[in-house]
């Protein structure tokens, strides 16, 4: 499956990185948490080794969800975050884990159902509407249940929609995206997925994309250096190079020209940081 191919290469390219660092002294390691989502989207394998090869630093991924990448941020296992939960991102920079938050790209959720379609999502008039016609329907609906961004966003819909979801219907299952998007086509069930995931999954079976295009399902992902007030051993100074990288003409090209099926994945919209 071509999310299974991506997840395996960003752990080779990750393998790779640490051999090409182990022979070559003068490389710099840094920790970074990423979210499943983006791993899912074969993103990864596209930047490190461009930004191995322009900066020297080798990034070694932690894959986790934005609650867990965050908790890592705040105990300085690592040195960066990049995530996609504005408010949880606020509320730790807030807290002084990070020291500031710098947006770099995005895409968008979208809702995947059966082609079947039981609750009558594709007549949906926004993502709201939608949800609560798969609670109406009392349709199957897979939830990651990790408090991933992915995560906060499906809460977010379901409490705007007014609906506690609960039931035999309702499934958590605390995956990340891919194991997720795995157990919907199984149960030929609802989910919300990031665009990018989606594309990128091979298991589609029955499943198909039914709803897109509401402004509430935006998906920003954001670079956050960890405070080097956590210890010595957090890299500031790798941090500060790699949101350099992040943010430069370079990258810009190999996010917005990354594509599957002729589809763009990612739209890059950073801003480089001011000069002193």
């Amino acid at each position: 499956m071509r999310l299974t191919r991506a997840i395996a290469a960003v752990a080779a390219a990750v393998v790779t990185a640490f051999m090409t660092a182990a022979a070559v002294p003068a490389q710099e390691v840094m920790r970074m948490a990423v979210t499943t989502s983006f791993a899912n989207s074969g993103l990864a394998e596209i930047l490190l080794p461009q930004i191995e090869k322009d900066t020297g630093i080798t990034v070694q991924l932690l894959i986790v969800g934005t609650g867990q990448a965050l908790k890592l941020g705040e105990q300085g296992d690592v040195d960066a975050v990049l995530v996609h939960a504005r408010e949880a991102e606020d509320r730790f920079v807030a807290a002084g884990h990070g020291t500031h938050r710098r947006e770099i790209m995005y895409n968008d959720f979208v809702v995947i159902g059966p082609a079947a379609d039981p609750a009558g999502v594709r007549g949906a008039g926004t993502a709201i509407e939608a949800f609560a016609d798969i609670a109406r329907a009392r349709a199957d609906f897979v939830s990651r249940g990790d408090d991933s961004g992915t995560n906060k966003k499906e809460r977010a819909l379901w409490a705007a929609a007014g609906i506690e979801p609960a039931g035999d219907w309702y499934k958590a299952v605390g995956q990340g995206m891919g194991a997720a998007l795995n157990t919907a086509a199984g149960l030929d069930a609802y989910i919300l997925s990031d665009r990018a995931s989606w594309l990128n999954f091979g298991n589609k079976r029955d499943l198909e994309l039914l709803f897109e295009g509401d402004p509430a399902l935006f998906n920003q992902y954001a670079y956050i250096p960890v405070n080097p007030a956590k210890g010595p051993h957090v890299k500031a100074a790798a941090a500060e190079k790699l949101e350099a990288w992040l943010t430069s003409e370079r990258a810009r090209q190999l996010i917005d020209g990354y594509r599957l099926d002729g589809q763009q994945l990612f739209h890059f919209n950073a801003k480089a940081p001011a000069q002193p």
